[in-house]
């Protein structure tokens, strides 16, 4: 499965599942374009590329002026874009009856929804010449609400499920695919950035699934590969659960 030529924007490539999937497209040839706010962390994720020099930009994709000069920068580049993975997210806790659920909703939703809508928006026009693809990373918070406090996070994540099938129907007469993977745990940095440490640990998060295990950002970089490739040209609209039986079960 090579990417020879092919031009992938990931966003949220500063750690986690988009740096892992960063990584694993430039080991297969990729010209990889890592998105993210934190430029240190970037440098760190370009440095373990192997293959094609990155190019990074760093960037606020909830920004509008952002999100255009992601597509602008990667366009002066490589002109063109062959892949967008939408990868960035955030969390935060806010609840009906604590008073923080509208600004936990706003905060969230500008990243984990906004962005993919306004990034999808941009790149089509691109994706449509070279008949690319989008990969839109949701979760299984989408399908399933594990905690009040996560009641913002799992709004976006079933709206972005809605949205990739909405755009998947309205690119696909356009030779564009558009695909969804929602994982369960994953061990990345999101419960230290989202302020739970406090709360929940991976080890707590492994032993809520029947599994009894989180995933690494590997794994789900795997599928993400997947789905961008020429092995999934009949895939579209789909999204992909891997979570470790979370859906099946999952008791914090």
């Amino acid at each position: 499965m090579s990417f020879a030529s092919k031009v992938v924007i990931v966003t949220g490539a500063s750690s986690g599942i988009g740096a892992a999937a960063a990584v694993l497209f430039t080991k297969k040839s990729a010209n990889v374009v890592l998105v993210g706010r934190n430029e240190s962390k970037l440098k760190n994720v370009s440095e373990r590329c192997v293959g094609n020099t990155p190019l990074v930009i760093k960037a606020d994709v909830s920004n509008d002026d952002d999100a255009k000069k992601i597509i602008n920068e990667t366009i002066n580049k490589f002109g063109k874009i062959d892949v967008l993975v939408n990868n960035a997210g955030v969390s935060d806790s806010g609840t009906i009856l604590d008073g923080g659920i509208l600004k936990a909703y706003d905060s969230i939703m500008a990243v984990n929804l906004r962005a993919a809508v306004h990034l999808t928006a941009l790149s089509a026009p691109h994706l449509i010449k070279t008949k690319g693809n989008i990969v839109n990373i949701s979760s299984i918070g989408g399908k399933t609400v594990a905690m009040s406090r996560s009641i913002p996070y799992n709004i976006s994540k079933a709206a972005l499920d809605h949205f990739t099938r909405g755009a998947a129907l309205e690119l696909a007469s356009k030779g564009v695919r558009v695909n969804t993977v929602s994982p369960g745990p994953v061990k990345t940095d999101i419960i230290e950035n989202a302020g739970l440490s406090d709360i929940v640990s991976w080890d707590v998060m492994a032993a809520a699934v029947p599994q009894k295990r989180c995933s690494e950002p590997e794994e789900i970089a795997e599928i993400i590969l997947f789905l961008a490739s020429e092995k999934a040209k009949g895939i579209t609209g789909s999204d992909f659960v891997t979570d470790n039986g979370g859906l099946l079960q999952f008791r914090l």
